[in-house]
């Protein structure tokens, strides 16, 4: 990584304010500008961590970021350790080490032995811009905390980022959420991931989230989770267009002249709106594109040459094709709204479960209408599979929300989560 320091602005020094700030540093506020108040917290932290106190963010201070950044570190046993000694030193805890190391013998520990020890601070920061790097490196913090999750690769972007997907569960009733088709929309990858964590830290802990246990739903569903369907689009949003983008030109083209993505950008890195790309009713969507004053690739609406034209797209397909799911969810951004059928093809159970998900939720139950009817992926999976699928949009305002309505989102969202892999 490169060095950070005083004048600098992005999306990591965003992280590194709310590390600081998360581990009982004051940055001042959380806006991704290296400034003042976020070097003094910077050399602070370098004088409790023994290194040169200079506010710069070079290579020893990153490495030992690092490991709080991830959420645990490595520790090898020494003379005389304990399990309640260790979890003592990390502020963290003896059930949380012993989740992390699977098969330890915290009465037999052996010198020179290397163990996990995570940390007591969680892992998916809901404050910061989160781009596809924060969620690789969230995942295997997650899943080095959290050994019984499966985290699979489900295909790759355009420019060949890896479209994660995490599996809470081993249970027969299948489900399927997904975030950010829309890379505007990428605090739905926030809201899924922190689900994860949160139903994970439960998962161990053996309580409840509300009136649900994540230990019955373990047994009884699997929920496959892809976070983030749309890398290569986000990172145009948050971290810019870059000169080594191998279509550098044609973005500037397709997003009229400008380099800058981050208001109106919803495609991905090809200029392909992801939910418009699915084989339902794909021509439709196709000849309503020239009302929209849309004539080929752009930021948004634009549907592809062909269905599935997309490896975004065909890999969501792919995944959806080789599991039995029971019901999908497709979350995006806004208007606090659950859409639930497709040319009158949903089922009366699919509407019932539309109106439980409202009524824990307070969205409204709705339908869509115009380019937006068309060849989106609950629309796929319903004339697909005639199964309940939905598409949720959160939060209300401008599209890319900010971070701060995540709280809200989180709280109307939660409990729809739970029961949607139960209903």
């Amino acid at each position: 990584m490169n060095s950070m320091k005083i004048g600098d602005k992005g999306t990591q020094v965003m992280e590194i304010q709310s590390l600081l700030k998360k581990i009982g540093y004051d940055p001042g506020p959380i806006d991704g500008i290296f400034g003042k108040k976020t070097e003094e917290a910077v050399k602070q932290f370098q004088k409790d961590n023994g290194l040169i106190p200079d506010g710069i963010i070079g290579k020893n201070t990153y490495k030992a970021m690092e490991p709080l950044l991830l959420g645990y570190d490595q520790y090898t046993i020494k003379q005389g350790d304990t399990i309640y000694e260790i979890a003592k030193k990390y502020y963290s805890s003896v059930k949380k080490i012993m989740t992390a190391n699977p098969g330890l013998n915290p009465y037999n520990l052996q010198i020179g032995q290397q163990i996990i020890v995570p940390y007591s601070i969680d892992v998916v920061d809901t404050d910061i811009n989160y781009t596809y790097e924060v969620m690789k490196r969230d995942i295997e913090g997650l899943k080095v905390r959290y050994p019984f999750l499966e985290v699979g690769i489900g295909g790759k972007s355009v420019l060949g980022r890896n479209l994660y997907y995490i599996r809470l569960g081993k249970g027969p009733n299948k489900v399927f959420y997904n975030g950010s088709h829309h890379s505007l929309e990428w605090i739905t990858s926030v809201l899924l991931m922190k689900f994860i964590e949160n139903f994970s830290k439960a998962y161990v802990d053996n309580t409840k989230i509300g009136d649900y246990s994540p230990r019955d739903i373990w047994e009884e569903s699997s929920i496959y989770i892809m976070p983030m369907v749309n890398p290569d689009g986000i990172e145009l949003v948050l971290n810019g267009l870059h000169k080594d983008n191998p279509y550098y030109n044609q973005l500037i083209e397709w997003n009229k002249g400008s380099t800058d993505f981050s208001k109106n950008w919803q495609a991905n890195n090809r200029g392909v709106d992801l939910n418009h790309n699915y084989d339902a009713l794909w021509e439709k969507s196709k000849e309503a594109e020239k009302e929209y004053g849309v004539f080929g690739p752009g930021p948004t609406r634009y549907s592809g040459p062909y269905p599935e034209s997309e490896p975004e797209s065909k890999a969501v397909a792919d995944f959806t094709r080789n599991l039995d799911f029971r019901l999908v969810i497709a979350y995006h951004t806004q208007g606090k709204v659950i859409y639930w059928n497709f040319q009158n093809l949903a089922s009366q159970e699919a509407k019932t479960i539309g109106q439980l998900f409202s009524k824990m939720s307070g969205y409204a139950l709705d339908e869509t209408y115009g380019i937006a009817s068309y060849a989106g992926y609950k629309d796929w999976f319903i004339d697909k599979y005639r199964k309940p699928g939905y598409t949720i949009e959160v939060g209300k305002g401008t599209n890319p929300l900010p971070i701060e309505q995540f709280d809200e989102i989180y709280a109307d969202n939660e409990n729809v989560l739970l029961v949607a892999s139960i209903v």
